[in-house]
This record gives C-alpha cells, structure tokens and sequence, in this order.
C-alpha cells in the first residue's frame, strides 16, 4: 500500500478535479475510519494513508510538485496523520461532514464513555437524479449496535479497561499539518483514554452485537451531493438504552441530459443553422414540463437563455429555486451534395456584397500593405 500513487489510494485519475478528490477523500475516510474498523490494523494504515494523500493532492502546490517528482519532491511536507486538508477550513468542512452538523441539524457524534463504539453512525444512499430534485422517501436497512452484554459495551473482556496506548490515556492526539496544529480526539479510545488489553470474544472487541431494521425516511426536494440528512434516535445503542442518530449520505446519479450545478439546471439544445436564419420556435424539455425559446440570426453558439425560478428547490428554503439554463449548440453542415450546394450558392448571391464582409473590411488593408512593402 505505501507504494500506491496518491491518485491510486484515492481511487482518482491524475486529472481529477478537486471536487472530485475532495468527495473521493470523503468516501474512503468514512469507509476506513476507525470508528467502523475496530482493532483492523489494515484499515488503520490505509485510513492513514488516505488522509496523507489527501494533505497533497488537496494542495494545489503540493500536487503539482507531487505531478512533477513524486513523493521525493514533498521533502516530507505532505504530513501523515489527521485529517490531511490544505487549509484550516477545508479541515473543518471535512471533519464537521464526517462527524458535525448537517445543514442546520448541529449535532457532534455522540459516544458513552462506557461504550467502545461511537452512538451516532453514517450510512451513505444512492439517489437517481430525480429522486433529488423532487424529493422522495426510502426504505432502507440500518445496522447498528447493541451492547454486548459480556463486555457490558466496552470491547474488554470481562470490562476490564487499560490505559490507551495511542494517547498515553490522554484522549487526544496532536495532529501536525504545516504550520498548523490541531487537536483530535484519540481515534483507538475515543477519548475516553482507556482500551481494552484482551479483547471481548463474544464482540470481538467492537463493544457490541450487531442488529439490523427497516427505516423509511423522507428525503427533501433540493437535496445534493454533500449534504447529510439526520434521522434522530436510529443510530447505535448504549448500555442505558440511550440511542444515537443515523446520519445520511447521498450519491447522487447524473442524468443524461440534464446537467446540476448547485440549485441551476443546464441543458444543452441542439439547433440547426437554418433553424436560426428563418427564426424558428423550439420546445426545450425542463423539470416542470418544457420550456419555448425563439430563435434568430443574432443567437450565437453556447448563447444562454436564462429561466429564473424553474431550477432546482433549495433544500433549506423550498420556496427559493435556482435557474434554469437552456445553452444553444448551433450545428453546421460538415459535408454537402452537389444539388445543397448550388443551393448555397444561389442564396449566396442573392445577398450580394452582404455576403462577402470581408472584402470592403480588408480591401484598404491591402492597400496599406502594398505601400509599405515598395
């Protein structure tokens, strides 16, 4: 695993926008964070090494020396550890994805401090496009824990509890990015400062036994790629019955036509040359059904017509939408029989001088040119 290129860890292509490393970095760190792999060393190392590829490709100066000479080239500058984000806020944005609020639901994740396992979880849903924009409700299945009644929750056989290892019983880990540093809670005792020293063989060291149910939730219209929806009381259980949220992911699908940036949806209208010169009317399909739009000369390629309000429900305030773009892609003949263009021809002439602009524009320019080369 050392020997992965930063782009192989993150599962990205070498031109992967930041968006796209950023969301990638977001999946992988959920995937393999502690919280979820108890006791798996494997998992421990690729966690951290996820988030020491994320410090660089993250950085735009630390990538394009890692593009150019590799690792060698960082000089130790990319940091292990942490969570590897380029700027103070992109830690925060990161962190309080993974484990804070979720669009006006503040909430830190939970965890008893008898417990092994953290009370709130995260469960990621793939949505079609639609779904989204209009909002829908899913069944789906939650797995959570229950405390393990041999270890009473803590992952320890018989309960029996050591000082943390991993933050000398502290709780907290310094983690070093730059200049920067910050504290994190202790990912092996989450805080706590103590861990188990003989793990529990009825749990295996996680602290408790895992249940499953179905849950239906209401998913809002607006919804987007990074946003969370919290669903409160279905997460994991402690030892006093207390239970922690269920925090949803969404992945969401594209559509082959409509294209989403934020609360804006863009489509692309194919039209035909002459549909401008004679000034034609054309029907654009949009979320509410279609759209008309009034061709002419004058309309360029990659023209925007603008549709305010036709976009996409915000998903803190219903009553605002985005805008709906229809861009034009003009198409041009690429080849022509001989009976199209004689065609051409005739109604060439027809325009007389208006068809050759450039004559009356460069004829003095030539002029100018013959006079100075004598």
């Amino acid at each position: 695993m050392e020997d992965l290129c930063y782009y192989e860890v993150l599962q990205v292509s070498k031109d992967a926008t930041t968006t796209e490393i950023k969301k990638a970095y977001r999946k992988l760190a959920i995937k393999y964070h502690p919280d979820k792999n108890q006791g798996d060393k494997e998992a421990e190392e690729k966690f951290k090494l996820i988030n020491e590829a994320y410090a660089v490709l993250s950085d735009p100066q630390k990538r394009e020396v890692y593009d150019m000479y590799g690792k060698e080239g960082l000089n130790g500058t990319s940091g292990r550890g942490g969570f590897g984000a380029s700027n103070m806020d992109d830690i925060m944005d990161i962190f309080n994805s993974m484990f804070g609020e979720s669009f006006g639901f503040g909430s830190r994740r939970q965890q008893s401090s008898t417990m092994n396992y953290m009370l709130d979880i995260e469960q990621e849903i793939e949505l079609e496009f639609n779904e989204a924009i209009f909002g829908c409700e899913k069944e789906i299945t939650v797995t959570y824990l229950e405390p393990c009644n041999s270890c009473n929750g803590t992952g320890a056989k018989d309960g029996e509890l050591a000082t943390c290892g991993y933050c000398q019983g502290q709780g907290q880990v310094v983690m070093r990015q730059g200049f920067m540093t910050f504290t994190q809670e202790c990912p092996k005792c989450h805080g706590t400062g103590k861990t188990a020293s003989e793990k529990c063989k009825e749990c295996k060291g996680i602290g408790g036994i895992k249940k499953s149910e179905k849950v239906t939730i209401s998913i809002p219209a607006g919804i987007n790629n990074g946003n969370r929806l919290r669903i409160p009381g279905k997460g994991n259980i402690d030892r006093y019955g207390h239970r922690g949220d269920l925090y949803i992911h969404f992945d969401i699908e594209e559509d082959e036509h409509f294209v989403r940036d934020g609360d804006d949806i863009y489509i692309e209208a194919p039209v035909f040359f002459t549909q401008l010169l004679l000034s034609e009317e054309i029907k654009v399909p949009s979320l509410e059904g279609e759209v008309s739009i009034h061709l002419s000369p004058k309309i360029r390629d990659k023209e925007h017509f603008i549709f305010n309000n036709k976009g996409v429900p915000n998903v803190n305030n219903p009553h605002r939408r985005g805008r709906f773009i229809v861009q034009i892609k003009v198409i041009y003949p690429t080849k022509l029989t001989s009976e199209q263009k004689e065609l051409i021809e005739k109604l060439n002439e027809s325009f007389g001088l208006e068809s050759k602009p450039h004559k009356s524009i460069f004829e003095s320019t030539f002029e100018r040119i013959k006079s100075w080369i004598k």
